[in-house]
């Protein structure tokens, strides 16, 4: 596959758009969620963010790291998902970039800011007025978000190299039982242009004019 500069500015607009809007959609519903809910529960959110963070996560580095062969043979013998796998490999990059840079970016965000609100909420649960306080609480609770971030993206890492193939094979089968329900493609493989036709006719034009 060729790079092209002109498709990967195109894309790169694009998916600045795409994150622009699903930032604000994310930051806005989880603001409001947690609002709504005592800190024990917004925690609980928190965690879920970083988990789903660690998911996609796993899922892009699986595409960048799966090679395209063996998803071949699986297409021979019908094996279902495989030809959307071949179609998540060849468009790793994209995939990977909305994966990891797009959902894991935010949701490293948001889980920061909303542990910002969960000790805000903490503190004004317990009716603590100290400053020394409420900067040890923040820190001792940024400092767990950031561990289990890390943490669990090095353990997510090791894994999508080792199963990189079973990864992106379990998504190529989501991707066709959405495909079969909804009829959403969600890749357009661009099918190649059989010039033997028009070569030959010309070459049969050639011998006529020449007879």
């Amino acid at each position: 596959m060729k790079f092209s500069l002109i498709h990967s500015i195109r894309w790169s607009i694009f998916i600045s758009l795409v994150t622009f809007t699903m930032a604000c959609i994310f930051t806005v519903t989880s603001t409001t969620v947690l609002e709504g809910f005592p800190w024990g529960i917004g925690m609980l959110i928190v965690i879920f963010l970083i988990c789903n963070g660690i998911f996609f996560d796993i899922l892009g580095l699986a595409a960048a790291a799966a090679n395209e062969t063996p998803f071949h043979a699986m297409a021979s013998e019908r094996v279902k998902g495989s030809r959307q796998a071949i179609q998540i490999v060849r468009n790793a990059d994209r995939f990977s970039n909305f994966c990891n840079d797009v959902i894991g970016d935010i949701s490293g965000v948001i889980s920061g800011a909303a542990c910002t609100l969960v000790v805000i909420k903490l503190m004004s649960g317990i009716g603590a007025d100290s400053d020394l306080l409420r900067t040890v609480v923040s820190v001792v609770f940024t400092a767990t978000v950031s561990a289990l971030t890390v943490g669990g993206k090095a353990m997510g890492k090791s894994f999508a190299l080792h199963y990189a193939t079973d990864i992106v094979l379990f998504i190529g089968k989501v991707f066709q039982f959405l495909q079969e329900r909804l009829g959403v493609k969600w890749f357009n493989p661009k099918k190649k242009k059989n010039n033997q036709g028009k070569r030959g006719n010309k070459r049969a034009a050639r011998t006529n004019q020449s007879a």
